[in-house]
């Protein structure tokens, strides 16, 4: 019989993780696994302060990355087999910066910008860390993409479009390597006082439009950085050993 547990423990490799959910994401995981590996973009005072942080819990360590870059991200993830040997579970947590266009007002660069950050970083992840999931029986991939396939905002065809890809692919990988003991699932966040959604609720909308919205949400209440985090700890640990090819949507009842 398979053994899906044999990736309980092991080091995390979190990709994104200094950014507002990555940062969340990388405070739970180090409660639960032998190590911490996480990459950054460019902030590298925001990524000393996380392993600061996180070192008083478990092992870390950490690189800046450009996910367009698939020799990069090669790389990094040679770094984290070899500084850890073991990695349990990657989370792609990446993402671009963006604002909230309607489709006619998207030009092909913007397009270009955000599919070779978002649906392109993750392909070259995965080309990356399936041969390592492989060698050593399993591993769990999980991938926080967005809501909005199951609930439509207006503007939101930027992100949700190749978020949407990323979806895709994990139901393809949890599919076709699942034999190999590896598990791909995914998070679907709605509005989060975090990330993206502290910067729309700073830019792009007025109080009042906020708080109609938070008002369409049934628990009445925008979602916080630990409840993405909490949903990613749970998809990656053997918690969740029977669940793969999935989509955790945690947006407090918004998309019903």
């Amino acid at each position: 019989m398979l053994d899906t547990t044999s990736y309980s423990r092991g080091a995390a490799l979190v990709i994104g993780g200094s950014g507002g959910l990555g940062r969340a994401v990388c405070q739970s995981l180090a409660g639960e696994w032998d190590g911490i590996f996480f990459t950054y973009n460019t902030n590298h005072q925001a990524a000393e302060a996380l392993s600061a942080e996180l070192s008083a819990v478990c092992e870390v360590s950490c690189a800046s990355l450009d996910v367009r870059d698939a020799e990069n991200i090669q790389h990094v993830v040679s770094q984290a087999v070899e500084r850890f040997g073991k990695l349990g579970c990657v989370v792609f947590a990446s993402g671009a910066p963006i604002e909230q266009p309607f489709v006619s007002q998207i030009e092909q660069s913007d397009w270009d910008w955000v599919f070779d950050i978002e649906l392109s970083g993750f392909t070259r992840l995965v080309k990356a860390i399936i041969p390592v999931f492989r060698n050593q029986g399993g591993g769990s991939l999980v991938s926080i993409v967005s809501f909005a396939p199951y609930h439509f905002p207006p503007g939101d065809a930027l992100s949700a479009v190749p978020k949407a890809g990323i979806e895709v692919l994990c139901r393809a990988i949890a599919k076709e390597e699942g034999r190999y003991g590896i598990r791909a699932n995914s998070v679907a966040p709605g509005i989060i006082n975090a990330g993206l959604g502290d910067v729309f609720q700073e830019k792009l909308f007025t109080p009042e439009i906020w708080e109609s919205q938070r008002k369409r949400v049934p628990l009445r209440v925008f979602g916080e950085a630990d409840d993405i985090a909490e949903a990613v700890c749970f998809l990656a640990s053997s918690r969740a050993k029977y669940i793969t090819g999935q989509t955790l949507i945690v947006d407090g009842g918004l998309s019903l």
